[in-house]
């Protein structure tokens, strides 16, 4: 199922669903439990994140510090492909720059493709948190919009390795992320939305949005894609609160603002519980708005937690 042939054509609001794959040395038990209570509601696809590697420091004798760099998340193709074979159901895994050569990502393609997995979404991944900015790997891609180039060509039947006399071509649709409220890096609302246009003209065929908590902030940035000449479906991604400290540190995190009356119902929260059905009040109210507005899927952010969306999506679908 072609994801953006999908949401062009549905006629009512669809769902999707965003996963994270398990810390190191967790059971994909982890994963089932928070999709098994969600797969009554009939998603259409769901998405399962692609984490990089991440540099933490051991402490040595005499105070110096060894970096250690791995993947605490990881095994995105084999959970992709068991969620797809237990559910029944598409599945889009995250394809990154960050820390990938351009080989390395053409063969977790191959592997993608030989699956049957054919819908992704692009991202270019954030920097190390010892990065001051996003650096490549040696051999790897710095921006989004040439790494989806390479899957076009590779849709195209070319490979990196140009001594093949037959490649077959893959058939993959791209999605990429949009930002409601401008990328970081973005000096501006103006080349933000130009960078955007040019991985819609490389090959993406759908966005999926940053979460928002201010339905108007959807609406603007659908607006202003239109002005650009952006014709793909735009699917709105939501996250409920569910803590207290979710006031300060998902703007901090995810550059978003939180709406005046939201922080101030969360501040009169008195524990992490009324945040949470608080949050799930909130999102609510988005989600039946966006749904009366036409949107062709709300695409949730679960965090790993099943019981918020869950009760939000009983009520809206």
């Amino acid at each position: 199922m072609n994801i953006s042939e999908l949401l062009k054509n549905c006629d009512k609001t669809e769902l999707s669903f965003e996963i994270l794959p398990p810390l190191r040395g967790n059971s994909i038990e982890t994963i089932y439990s928070t999709l098994d209570p969600l797969m009554e509601f009939k998603p259409r696809y769901i998405n399962v994140t692609y984490h990089r590697e991440e540099v933490t420091y051991k402490e040595l004798k005499g105070g110096l510090l060894k970096p250690i760099v791995q993947k605490r998340r990881s095994g995105t193709v084999g959970i992709t492909a068991a969620i797809k074979h237990k559910y029944n159901t598409e599945v889009v895994p995250h394809i990154i720059c960050g820390g990938f050569t351009k080989h390395e990502t053409e063969e977790a393609l191959i592997d993608f493709s030989f699956l049957g997995i054919n819908n992704l979404l692009i991202v270019r991944g954030d920097p190390l948190k010892t990065e001051v900015q996003f650096s490549a790997k040696s051999g790897g891609h710095r921006y989004a919009v040439d790494l989806i180039e390479q899957i076009t060509n590779m849709n195209k039947g070319v490979f990196l390795d140009d001594t093949i006399e037959q490649c077959f071509p893959t058939d993959f649709c791209m999605g990429i992320a949009g930002y409601p409220e401008k990328h970081i890096e973005s000096p501006n609302e103006n080349q933000d939305m130009d960078i955007l246009k040019q991985k819609i003209d490389a090959g993406a065929k759908y966005i999926v949005t940053q979460m928002f908590f201010d339905n108007s902030k959807y609406f603007d940035f659908v607006n202003r894609c239109r002005k650009a000449g952006i014709t793909a479906p735009i699917v709105p991604g939501l996250k409920p609160v569910s803590l207290k400290s979710h006031a300060a540190i998902l703007p901090k995190i995810f550059h978003i603002d939180i709406p005046d009356n939201l922080a101030k119902e969360i501040g009169r929260c008195k524990d992490n519980s009324e945040v949470r059905k608080l949050g799930i009040e909130w999102t609510k109210s988005q989600s039946k708005e966006l749904k009366r507005a036409g949107v062709p899927c709300i695409h949730y952010y679960t965090m790993g937690k099943a019981d918020n969306i869950y009760n939000i999506v009983k009520d809206v679908f």
